[in-house]
């Protein structure tokens, strides 16, 4: 698919939310390695992969590259690696986080990024080939049907999703903070965890249509494709 590649040369910065200036995930993007953790209210933990998001793309990682389609808008893109992955192959990349950290090193790796929510205003909207929500990042809002509306927005029509779902089929809505494992809690905010059974049930009501899945390494993805309407 040709579409037109966004401007991704825009600076500058709007306000974001609180969470994920959070010390602990600041100081595990600064040190490279964990432990971190999301912890629900219930002590529930989801043990959070820093050493392999501040490591160059894995073959999982790259198994969602090469289904990338025209100009990649990495949505959450922690340190950068899908970032600079995607740029290695040749695509226009721009990553949006809403960490300083984890633009910040995004920008030291040659690639692109903007301090910025997904549900901020953000260049090329419209004309995005390809966006990501990889490593947990389809929970961004806790709100899934929220999320996808907002990506179909900034796609191309018949732009391309890829998303990594949990490796079970869970649909869940729950509060968290980010836990660095010694007592350093961040602030609290909605998160959602969703298998691939699930995202397909939220994602067809809403003109997305299933364009693969497919588990590598343990991981598993969901590529959706924006429905073209007449």
């Amino acid at each position: 698919m040709s579409t037109a590649a966004p401007d991704t040369g825009l600076r500058t910065t709007a306000p974001v939310a609180a969470p994920w200036h959070a010390d602990p995930f600041t100081n595990a993007l600064r040190n490279g390695h964990g432990p971190l953790f999301l912890r629900r209210s219930d002590g529930w933990l989801l043990p959070l992969d820093v050493e392999r998001w501040c490591a160059s793309a894995d073959a999982a990682d790259l198994s969602a590259l090469r289904r990338c389609e025209g100009s990649v808008l990495d949505i959450g893109c922690g340190p950068g690696r899908l970032v600079a992955g995607a740029a290695a192959r040749g695509h226009r990349a721009l990553g949006v986080d809403v960490s300083q950290a984890a633009v910040d090193h995004t920008i030291r790796l040659g690639g692109t990024a903007l301090l910025r929510s997904v549900f901020d205003a953000l260049p090329g909207e419209g004309r995005w080939g390809t966006a990501l929500l990889i490593d947990g990042n389809v929970g961004i809002g806790g709100d899934p049907s929220a999320l996808l509306k907002r990506v179909a927005q900034l796609l191309a029509p018949s732009g391309l999703l890829i998303a990594e779902t949990a490796p079970m089929d869970v649909d869940e809505r729950v509060d968290v903070h980010v836990d660095d494992g010694r007592g350093t809690p961040g602030e609290v905010f909605p998160w959602a965890r969703l298998g691939t059974p699930a995202l397909l049930r939220h994602a067809r009501p809403l003109g997305w249509s299933p364009d693969g899945q497919w588990t590598t390494s343990g991981r598993s993805f969901l590529a959706l494709r924006r429905v073209r309407r007449t």
